[in-house]
């Protein structure tokens, strides 16, 4: 929602302040105002603080050897005086100082008492995804310049952004231009040492735009052309200009020998403005005079450079803002955000993001490109009241809804919902609270010093060492999540014995899940009871969201080298939980770990219509943290920086987690390792068991059903109580929205993944449909 809010400071200043303080807020459009009442104190160190901040500014573009227009330094009779070391030594870090010693007080003073009433009612009033245009009165040309978008209330309202008008103004007495096109006047003006071609380019790249350019021209050119009776949309200026010391006159130079002031392009700028002319853009210095001068024309909006600008500023700006503005954006946030870009050349150019301002006329309505476009007004599909709507048969109603919900379960059920669904399941995997590591593991990963030190593969020497300083702090069991189908000598012998010593110690191989995957066999001479298998299911989208716990025997062939039925995870936590005396069983071709079922998914599962439902697969449930366990190198391990309790009672798992070793696999947090995606499903297994952390549970497809079913009741109940007032049943619909997020949201949270999507669209189906039913009859009546 676009709303409007008008700062009127009054005819107050910094030295002497502020006593009477209005502010206006009103939707765009609407006649409606709310008005508060506050007022501010005098503030003269912000005055201090902006010639500092102007001086520094053009000192070190001086010293940069940037081309930009720089006045001359303050008098002897002003506040500021720099000695010579201030003038030879200004820094970057001085600027940035300044800068921000600048926000800083310009925060304090907006937050003053005086103020604060006036704050707090526009904070109350306004939300933050509002879009905003802020709009400052005032008279006072030391005001102008102040840079407003510091002010912490635009860092809080991201779609906000501050113009600046006089205090008094009116409405441009202007029509619109018959072009069916975005007609520019782009005034090329005197070029010297700055490159006004990159600026033309970029206007002629515009869509549905016709500009007329006049490079370097003489007065009486400049002027017939203002005159054209077409008239004009946009008129743009670059080249240098400028702006005297009073702040209220600005000149533009239109070739090597001229300059202008507006006053004396007054009679040809104001039949522009009468002929249609919308907005003013001048991409060159020091502004703010110019646009003092055609805010006395009512033109409706301006942009301007408060500063000096050097050549490549002006042209990222308006690169920026041209684009933005014509794909679709108001042109307060397309200003807005091409300011901001600016922030990312400030390294070469200091405070490149503090100059352009808009000068606005509150009068006006905003500008949008599409406003600027068509002109005349098109023929508009007649929309039928919905209070000469007949209120829809509660059988109609009951009838639609059986109809959606029918149509959307049989889409669903093909499958063409899947990737939606996916794609809500992980939106809200990661909306989740954060939560803590888990203290039942310890990942042991070789980082890239350990590749250097030990080489990849990790001889089997090192890997024996490291098993047995593990053992040493007695681990319920080690994982070794490191391929070892061949021996990597030296230090076989001795890994082998560890694994005949210690039954809880498991090694991994990999099985041919499908055509383009290879089978890694287990290490030679370890018994299949100690093996678990390591492949990922991976969705249609290469995502992992599921893990296996086991695979039915009678699909292995003979010649396949990894024979073990039982997962990586599934045998750790087996372990584990055997050491805890929790018994482990299978019931139903479900696993059960003490009292907790492990539903295995089937060929429909949730938002799953396709899953081939031979091996038994959870929903993994990861655990929202930054980091899933206690992490430490092999090295640390091996020179005992650890502490033991890491250790004891733990699962160990050891891996590679050296970013030279590629292992990515997709998950809704985005790449991870696998090493961690099975640290994942251990996690989950043991949290459920010993945690009540709940696991994730679909609903059986009835109730699916009946879900989906009364959400398209609710939507057509909407047309039903609301269909007299269009505003109203939107308003409903989105309400009704928000409430089926927000509801599944919560339930997801405690281990119910509930059909998101096909409600939503339920819901949005059977009420538009409705909708639809019952006023194309009453338009073909008409």
């Amino acid at each position: 929602m676009s709303k409007l809010v008008i700062l009127n400071l009054g005819n107050g200043n910094l030295l002497e302040g502020f006593p009477f303080v209005t502010v206006q807020l009103q939707e765009e459009g609407n006649s409606n105002w709310r008005q508060f009442t506050g007022s501010l104190p005098a503030s003269a160190d912000i005055l201090d603080i902006y010639r500092r901040w102007q001086l520094l500014y053009e000192l070190l573009y001086e010293a940069r050897s940037i081309n930009v227009s720089l006045r001359q330094f303050p008098s002897a009779d002003e506040d500021i005086k720099l000695d010579e070391v201030d003038v030879t030594h200004v820094s970057d870090a001085e600027f940035n100082e300044v800068c921000q010693k600048f926000q800083n007080k310009i925060d304090s003073w907006l937050d003053s008492e005086e103020f604060r009433h006036i704050d707090r009612q526009l904070r109350k009033q306004l939300a933050p995804e509002d879009r905003i245009r802020v709009i400052i009165q005032t008279e006072d040309n030391q005001l102008r310049k102040i840079p407003w978008h510091l002010w912490r209330f635009f860092r809080d309202y991201r779609h906000a952004e501050v113009g600046l008008s006089a205090l008094e103004f009116g409405p441009a007495n202007s029509a619109k231009n018959s072009a069916k096109q975005v007609r520019i006047l782009a005034i090329l003006g005197d070029r010297t040492g700055i490159d006004v071609e990159a600026d033309k380019k970029l206007l002629e790249k515009l869509p549905n735009a016709q500009t007329v350019f006049l490079v370097e021209p003489q007065r009486r050119e400049l002027d017939e052309k203002l005159w054209d009776k077409q008239g004009w949309d946009i008129l743009f200026f670059a080249g240098h200009s400028s702006t005297q010391t009073d702040g209220e006159t600005g000149h533009i130079y239109i070739n090597r020998a001229d300059s202008l002031t507006i006053n004396q392009l007054r009679n040809s700028v104001s039949k522009a403005i009468e002929r249609g002319l919308q907005l003013a853009i001048f991409n060159s210095c020091d502004g703010l005079g110019l646009a003092q001068q055609l805010d006395d024309l009512h033109i409706p909006q301006i942009i301007v450079m408060r500063e000096p600008v050097p050549d490549k500023v002006a042209q990222e700006f308006l690169k920026h803002f041209l684009r933005e503005f014509a794909e679709g954006q108001s042109f307060y946030l397309a200003v807005r955000e091409a300011r901001e870009r600016l922030q990312g050349i400030e390294t070469e150019f200091p405070g490149a993001s503090w100059l352009p301002a808009i000068v606005d006329n509150p009068a006006q309505m905003q500008l949008t490109w599409e406003k600027l476009r068509d002109k005349t007004k098109l023929k508009e599909t007649p929309i039928i009241p919905l209070n000469r709507r007949s209120k829809p048969k509660l059988s109609t109603i009951l009838m639609a809804s059986f109809v959606v919900t029918s149509l959307v379960m049989g889409v669903r059920s093909i499958g063409w919902l899947q990737s939606w669904e996916l794609q809500a399941y992980d939106g809200m995997m990661r909306m989740r609270s954060s939560e803590q590591a888990d203290p039942r593991l310890l990942i042991v990963g070789a980082d890239e010093e350990d590749i250097r030190k030990y080489k990849h593969p990790i001889p089997d020497e090192i890997l024996a060492k490291l098993i047995d300083k593990l053992q040493q702090h007695q681990p319920i069991a080690i994982g070794l999540d490191i391929y070892r189908d061949l021996p990597v000598q030296p230090g076989y012998p001795a890994m082998i014995a560890h694994f005949e010593q210690n039954k809880r110690l498991i090694a991994v191989c990999k099985y041919k899940y499908k055509v383009d995957t290879e089978s890694v066999k287990p290490p030679p001479k370890i018994p299949i009871g100690q093996v678990g298998f390591s492949n990922l299911p991976l969705d249609e989208d290469n995502i992992v969201r599921t893990y296996f716990l086991s695979r039915t025997p009678n699909i292995i062939s003979d010649f396949e080298p990894c024979k073990t039925n039982y997962s990586f995870g599934l045998q750790l936590a087996y372990r584990y939980l055997d050491a805890k005396k929790i018994p482990v069983t299978t019931t139903e071709k479900n696993w059960q770990f003490g009292k907790i079922v492990f539903k295995s998914l089937g060929k429909r599962s949730g938002g799953y219509q396709k899953l081939d439902g031979l091996s038994n697969k959870m929903l993994l449930n990861y655990r929202a943290s930054r980091k899933i366990a206690q992490p430490v190198t092999v090295k640390d391990i091996l020179n005992d920086r650890f502490e033991p309790s890491w250790v004891k009672d733990k699962i160990v798992l050891i891996g590679v987690t050296a970013e030279s070793v590629k292992d990515p696999h997709n998950t809704p947090y985005g790449i991870m390792r696998g090493l961690y995606v099975h640290a994942h499903a251990i996690s989950e297994i043991l949290s459920a068991v010993e945690d009540k952390r709940p696991l994730l549970q679909w609903l059986p497809l009835w109730v699916d059903a009946i879900l989906i079913g009364i959400w398209s009741l609710v939507g057509a109940g909407i047309v039903w109580f609301l269909h007299s007032s269009p505003l109203r049943f939107w308003l409903a619909i989105s309400i009704a929205i928000a409430i089926l997020y927000g509801l599944y949201f919560e339930l997801f949270i405690q281990g119910f993944w509930l059909p998101l999507v096909p409600s939503a669209l339920a819901l949005l189906v059977s009420g538009i449909g409705i909708v639809f039913s019952i006023t194309l009859p009453t338009q073909q009546g008409e």
